[in-house]
């Protein structure tokens, strides 16, 4: 796999991710995001921190690379489970950054919020970047968040992300592949959480769509 299909598979799914990253999961599976304009890319309002009770779920530390930075512009909603949706997407979007910079494709800080297909998915991303000796670096946007809580308990997210100026950068030497910004440096994601333990929203399934209209600047 070339630089640029590691950053075009991994950078994607470290969206996060998602559940069903780019790399652990794409529309080949068919159901693909909706066609119409993603509302909110004005939303610049960050979501709140986790209060004492949520961090006693036995959320893992995050840990990463100062080099490794998120602009999230998501806007809160005013009610406590979106709010804890959007939350613990954010942390699911760094810990996988957080498996990838500590080359362990079987980190518990990912699997704590990764279920199923998209556990799976994330490994096989992590691995790829293990196998190449890679990391990401930069910052990575996120914004025009839809969220619906559904009835059955889940929650459908759609966001986009905007990874322009993030890269791959190779342990070995310290290189950073600056590849340049093109219509596919922006990924929009549809994926679906359920309520666990501890109150902790995973993700279990996540689809990607690079290059989508609705997530272009």
């Amino acid at each position: 796999m070339s630089p640029r299909a590691l950053s075009a598979a991994a950078l994607a799914a470290a969206a996060a991710l998602s559940l069903l990253l780019t790399a652990c999961g794409s529309d080949e599976d068919g159901d693909t995001p909706p066609d119409d304009k993603i509302q909110g890319a004005d939303k610049a309002e960050k979501s709140p921190s986790p209060s004492p009770s949520e961090e006693e779920a036995g959320r893992p530390e995050i840990k990463l690379p100062k080099d490794v930075t998120y602009e999230f512009e998501w806007s809160k909603t005013g009610d406590p489970d979106k709010d804890a949706v959007l939350r613990d997407t954010e942390e699911r979007i760094k810990s996988l950054d957080m498996a990838i910079a500590e080359q362990d494709p079987a980190h518990a800080a990912y699997r704590f919020y990764y279920y199923g297909e998209a556990a799976a998915g994330a490994e096989e991303t992590i691995q790829r970047f293990v196998d190449h000796k890679a990391r990401t670096t930069g910052t990575v946007r996120y914004y025009a968040e839809q969220l619906s809580l559904e009835e059955d308990g889940t929650a459908n997210l759609i966001y986009c992300e905007d990874q322009s100026k993030a890269f791959n950068k190779f342990l070995d030497t310290g290189k950073v592949d600056e590849t340049p910004v093109t219509a596919d440096s922006y990924v929009v994601y549809n994926t679906k959480l359920r309520k666990g333990e501890g109150g902790v929203w995973i993700t279990e399934q996540l689809i990607s769509e690079r290059g989508a209209a609705q997530c272009q600047p």
